[in-house]
């Protein structure tokens, strides 16, 4: 569908280009960044290019058995761009999918440019580890972020965008819900996460702070949070309405629910028929977000088990589902009582 088209131009003259499999951006102007890439990762003053490329299962089973760098290499060489000046990421997403992000405010501009996955990779910072590496082992970005921005930035300033974008990320899913898939809690990204920000060297304009009071951080913050919910709702179709859903919230806490409905004492098709009509009831949502909320205290030490167990079970008396306070009822004595 996109093949080598000029999708946008920034201010700075940098272009951006759908190049079939590749989202590509030539700078327009001297760029320093920070990267988490194995091609030119890190801090460098030097940058001309970047790319975020999907991966084939082709090119992810040749992955398994090569080195990463010299794909990234060889990649640059078929953009026809200088692999010397240039970082590029890798993901599953799809580039289509992109989100493309525009903030400016008191001559600071920033452009956020996000694909995002997270449904087979979600995870919570803390969660147990899915590897462990020995003599390095590859692994590809699963939301990729590059940020660029019209000022000039050393790399202090670099280092403070970078922790801004990566927290506005985890805000982006914390706000949509999204469960890690390793654990009871709400993800803070994938563990596949990669991240670019770009500052322009040609600027008179020089800015120190990047944090959240700054407000270059505030829109860095604004532009990731964005463009990260768009490109999950793209790639996943993952969006605030899909997660208002009971199912969907109490998914987070998993267990296998096959003794619960072995144990039914009336139809079964009847109930899950009821149960997926009644999950998508704002008030029976509240409910369960409501009860949910006890058992995450609960399990965060906030709150003593007894308490969270009859708070629960005095929430649940105003629902008026039948399966949806079975199935509460259910989570409650499993997880609390």
């Amino acid at each position: 569908m996109y093949s080598n088209r000029l999708i946008f131009k920034t201010s700075n003259n940098d272009e951006i280009f759908y190049l079939k499999d590749t989202l590509l951006i030539n700078f327009g102007v001297n760029r320093n960044g920070i990267s988490t890439s194995q091609l030119n990762g890190g801090t460098n003053k030097s940058y001309q290019s970047v790319f975020n490329q999907h991966l084939s299962q082709n090119e992810i089973d040749y992955l398994e058995t090569h080195n990463v760098k010299d794909y990234l290499i060889n990649k640059c060489e078929k953009l026809n761009i200088d692999f010397n000046f240039s970082t590029g990421l890798l993901t599953l997403a799809r580039v289509e999918n992109t989100s493309i992000v525009f903030k400016s405010e008191h001559n600071i501009d920033v452009i956020a440019i996000t694909t995002a996955g997270v449904r087979t990779n979600a995870s919570r910072a803390g969660d147990n580890a899915s590897y462990w590496e020995e003599n390095g082992e590859f692994h590809f970005g699963t939301i990729n972020i590059i940020l660029l921005t019209n000022v000039k930035l050393d790399e202090f300033a670099l280092s403070d965008a970078f922790m801004t974008a990566c927290e506005a990320k985890t805000v982006a899913l914390t706000n949509l819900k999204i469960s890690s898939q390793y654990s009871n809690g709400y993800a803070t990204g994938t563990g596949t996460d990669g991240v670019c920000i770009f500052s322009n060297l040609d600027s008179d304009n020089t800015l120190t702070n990047a944090g959240k009071h700054s407000k270059l951080g505030e829109l860095i913050a604004k532009a990731v949070i964005e463009s990260t919910t768009k490109a999950i709702k793209k790639q996943v179709w993952i969006s605030d309405k899909s997660q208002s859903n009971v199912l969907v919230r109490l998914n987070r806490y998993k267990l296998d629910i096959n003794e619960f409905y072995n144990n039914l004492d009336c139809d079964k098709y009847q109930f899950i028929q009821k149960l997926q009509c009644d999950a998508k009831n704002q008030y029976n949502v509240a409910i369960t977000s409501s009860i949910l909320n006890l058992i995450d205290e609960y399990y965060c030490n906030m709150i003593n088990k007894d308490d969270a167990y009859d708070l629960s079970k005095k929430i649940l008396k105003n629902c008026n589902s039948y399966p949806v306070k079975k199935l509460l009822d259910y989570w409650i004595n499993y997880f609390i009582h």
